[in-house]
């Protein structure tokens, strides 16, 4: 298993168009991808999930990646929250 922690910056927090953006890259791994915040989980590739995590600006969110492309799933969710102005 793979972790990382990443702090929100967007004023409105994880809506609903990064949200979806992250579920769609999330979607493309075979791991399993979680959002962890004050120990509230979602799973990453359900859109709803991430919205009703109601992450706002500057909750640290703890990504944990667990299977056989973690690295990879990773990496591809923090460049993904980076484009769409997250963190």
């Amino acid at each position: 298993m793979k972790s990382t922690v990443v702090k929100i910056i967007d004023p409105i927090g994880i809506h609903a168009r990064p949200a979806s953006k992250i579920a769609n890259e999330a979607s493309k791994y075979k791991s399993e991808i979680t959002f962890i915040i004050d120990g509230r989980t979602a799973n990453a590739k359900s859109l709803i999930n991430l919205m009703a995590l109601g992450a706002k600006t500057n909750n640290k969110i703890e990504i944990q990646a667990k299977g056989v492309d973690e690295d990879d799933a990773i990496s591809g969710i923090e460049k993904v929250m980076k484009e769409v102005k997250l963190i």
